[in-house]
């Protein structure tokens, strides 16, 4: 069976690929495992260099893997090249940080001696998304090269030649051959990837369906996972809001990238006292967003990912109405080539309503009306994901007491919600469990092992 690369934008299908047979992954596999046994004895430094010549080779190269993504994803050239040179970035980071952060750790009170070392331990399978191409898969593959391990991509299948060029900048930037490999497979070949003895974890980015299908298939294996799923983040607005800031991060945060990323703004909790302002605002400045070609360095938004997504999406909103909700603008399928959707708003949906417990993977915003902060983190709280969310307040001091009370991965105060490479990240709930970056990241996936002498 072939993999396709398909251009949202034209609906046109622009590369085909063979799919990889399981003797050719499991050659690969081979392979990885036996240059593994040499790359663990690696110096960081000798590490280090060679991320460092990778994240030179994605700044140089951001303009040309942005028009891959533009065309296979849809994504913005202009957004493409920021998401390559933020590639680069984390790089830079664990080549810069990773040796200490896995320096042995001393230990008082065990002993005459005893300290912990981080030992990596094999190869790490990679499932990623399509929504960012590049860098969910750096933000795993860095951390996981840094400490030693090799490391295998399964892309999602329309994004094949993402999966290629990534795996050509690992090679260009002199990382051994099989330290990286990019696998063209189905989903369905998945579990035997997790067969190979030298797959010690996976880490998988995607829906709560492929979490639970990859984490039972790992958890039967006895094999690590960490997962990074979904989220339907609160962007919770005080009556003492900057509301000019909070209106202009509300757009990048629910617009950016057509809507399809997981640590987005989805429901917008407003304060009863600015909820008319803020929704009159949003709506004019979704109004100035540029919809078109994402080849286009003009645009702001461009289609979505798949005719597929776009229809689940307007089902979605259809249940908004049919449950009472109001639609402010945008909310249906304009006509024409190409898997568009209008930035679009709804507002008075009972918040009982079943659509407001789901994630909406579009550029549609949820709004709801509060009286006050104890009724927005009760909303807050309302779904079973618990990725991210935002509150917006000039006190700071009140904004940090709700943000405590409010379960989920992060919370950022006046500011957009986003991975850093300096912080954990991951959810809770539906949204996953285990970190990526910062220190956690780097030992989630190495063998922390006491040793204690006396």
């Amino acid at each position: 069976m072939g993999i396709q690369s398909l251009n949202p934008a034209t609906e046109k299908v622009v590369a085909s690929f063979e799919s990889y047979s399981e003797q050719q992954v499991q050659s690969i596999l081979d392979s990885v495992a036996v240059e593994w046994a040499g790359w663990k004895e690696r110096s960081f430094s000798e590490r280090g260099a060679l991320l460092k010549k990778a994240a030179e080779l994605l700044r140089e190269r951001s303009g040309e893997l942005a028009a891959i993504m533009a065309v296979e994803m849809g994504k913005p050239v202009k957004q493409g090249e920021g998401e390559a040179v933020k590639c680069g970035v984390v790089c830079d980071y664990y080549a810069d940080n990773g040796a200490e952060m896995l320096a042995p750790t001393p230990v008082e009170g065990a002993g005459r001696k005893a300290y912990i070392t981080y030992e990596p331990l094999g190869t790490v399978l990679t499932v990623m998304p399509w929504n960012f191409p590049f860098w969910q898969v750096f933000r795993i593959a860095a951390p996981s090269l840094m400490a030693g391990n090799a490391v295998v991509l399964k892309h999602a299948s329309n994004v094949p030649q993402c999966a290629l060029a990534i795996e050509k900048i690992f090679r260009d930037a002199g990382f051994p051959e099989n330290i990286f490999r990019t696998l063209l497979i189905g989903a369905r070949q998945v579990e035997a990837v997790l067969d190979h003895d030298s797959v010690f974890a996976v880490s998988l980015t995607g829906s709560e369906f492929a979490g639970q299908k990859v984490a039972s298939a790992a958890g039967a294996r006895l094999k690590k996972s960490v997962m990074e799923l979904g989220g339907s983040d609160p962007f919770i607005v005080m009556e003492d809001a900057d509301m000019e800031e909070a209106v202009r991060t509300a757009i990048i945060s629910r617009c950016g990238n057509t809507g399809q990323t997981c640590i987005a703004a989805k429901r917008f909790i407003v304060m009863d006292g600015v909820y008319d302002e803020f929704v009159s605002q949003l709506s004019a400045a979704m109004d100035k967003l540029v919809v078109g070609d994402p080849l286009d360095r003009a645009t702001d938004m461009g289609p979505m990912s798949s005719g597929r997504l776009r229809a689940e999406l307007q089902e979605q909103v259809d249940r908004c109405v049919a449950a009472g909700g109001s639609i402010v603008r945008g909310g249906s399928i304009p006509e024409g080539t190409g898997y568009y959707y209008p930035p679009s708003i709804v507002t008075g949906i009972p918040v009982t309503a079943d659509v407001c417990r789901e994630e909406m993977f579009g550029p549609v915003a949820m709004v709801f009306r509060v009286l006050s902060a104890d009724e927005a983190v009760e909303i807050a709280n309302s779904t079973p994901f618990g990725l991210g969310g935002s509150i917006w307040s000039k006190d700071e001091d009140g904004a940090e007491k709700v943000a405590a009370r409010i379960r989920t991965g992060c919370v950022f105060i006046n500011s957009l919600v986003r991975s850093d490479v300096h912080l954990p990240f991951g959810g809770i709930g539906l949204s996953g469990f285990g970190r990526e970056l910062g220190t956690y990241g780097i030992r989630e996936f190495v063998n922390v092992k006491p040793i204690c002498v006396g």
